[in-house]
């Protein structure tokens, strides 16, 4: 049986879920000859590690207790303690980390997996890729930060593993990478990533309200708890980012030109979440649906997409035939159409479920058994 030792950073939506995964797959992975040893789990104040990381884990009795912990909005410090686990706080958490990193590296390895939604994990991931450790991310901020943190963090690429930063359980980088590796010279890039946008613009083209099916898709769950997170288009900026530079493109998050679907003063700083809700999305209705009317009467229809070619790298809504992969997009799929030598005339489609927290989890799983034939 070979043992991958875990660590895992961030016990929301998407950490909480591979946890279960890891659980609910014991059978599955003892079948494989492999067992997923959790060695510590951390959110943004607690870190929880077994009393000797070489020979004990975090078991599974413990794991769902976390995962309820958390899902009620618990701190990792309420859980019980019977002398099994050690407990490390606030400041102490990253060098902890590192810590444990140093000691596991020279012996069994370890993978550390981020599916936190901070930015202030992109020096420990380095550290710990420096050490010789494996990294699996959904977290898309480290890979959307400075140019010079991305290249440390990208320093030994084998050791990285991202493919929930951009489609949850979709094969997208693996895909693109597939081809780079190739020497298949990728010459464009659209897709529509995301999920919440997908699910609006596709309804607006029914003749719905754009305030309607924004309301619509909150109370579905689709969107953040205020959906100008959504709306601003800067999650899709971020993942069209990191495939930008998957590609070879040195360029910054503020280089990329986003189209938001509010104006600045509908903003967050300027405007309560409530009186967007009831006041400011209803005066958007107008100038969404001319601009539905407009593509339709071109045969097209509108979709959010991110679009990489040679000379732009941008986000926003654009008219596309309604017969493409993207114009027949429904509901809250993900579609990404790569253009290359190989793909010229018909592009290469990869479409499926590109968000949630299930998919998104099982993502990270498939990433950390592939690194695991790293360690010996």
């Amino acid at each position: 049986m070979k043992n991958i030792p875990l660590l895992l950073i961030g016990c929301g939506g998407v950490g909480r879920q591979l946890l279960q995964h890891i659980v609910s797959c014991r059978s599955i992975h003892a079948k494989q000859k492999v067992h997923l040893r959790v060695v510590g789990i951390c959110d943004s104040k607690t870190l929880l590690v077994p009393s000797d990381v070489f020979t004990m884990e975090l078991d599974d009795a413990f794991l769902i207790e976390v995962c309820q912990a958390k899902l009620k909005g618990s701190s990792l410090l309420t859980l019980s303690n019977s002398g099994q686990h050690k407990v490390f706080l606030n400041s102490e958490i990253m060098g902890k980390i590192v810590d444990i990193a140093a000691l596991l590296s020279r012996s069994t390895g370890l993978t550390v997996i981020d599916c936190s939604a901070s930015s202030d994990t992109t020096g420990v991931l380095t550290r710990v890729v420096d050490l010789g450790c494996c990294v699996v991310m959904a977290n898309k901020k480290p890979l959307s930060s400075a140019m010079e943190d991305y290249e440390k963090l990208l320093a030994y690429p084998r050791r990285i593993r991202h493919e929930s930063t951009v489609g949850a359980g979709l094969p997208i980088i693996s895909s693109l990478n597939r081809m780079l590796s190739s020497g298949d010279l990728v010459h464009r890039i659209v897709g529509s990533l995301s999920g919440t946008l997908g699910f609006v613009m596709s309804e607006v083209e029914d003749g719905k309200p754009f305030s309607q099916v924004v309301r619509s898709a909150k109370n579905l769950g689709y969107t953040e708890p205020d959906p100008r997170d959504d709306l601003s288009g800067m999650d899709v900026a971020r993942k069209a980012l990191i495939l930008a530079r998957l590609l070879g493109r040195h360029i910054v998050l503020d280089s990329i030109k986003v189209e938001s679907l509010y104006p600045e003063e509908m903003g967050p700083s300027t405007m309560s979440l409530a009186s967007f809700l009831e006041n400011g999305l209803p005066l958007l209705d107008k100038g969404i649906q001319e601009r539905v009317e407009k593509a339709s009467s071109n045969g097209n229809v509108l979709r959010y997409v991110c679009l990489i070619d040679d000379l732009r790298c941008e986000v926003g809504i654009q008219e596309l035939p309604k017969s493409s992969p993207l114009g027949r997009l429904r509901g809250s799929d993900n579609v990404l159409e790569i253009s290359s030598r190989c793909y010229n005339q018909q592009p290469l489609v990869i479409q499926g479920a590109g968000a949630g927290n299930d998919t998104t989890a099982a993502g990270v799983l498939a990433d950390i058994f592939d690194v695991q034939d790293l360690f010996h």
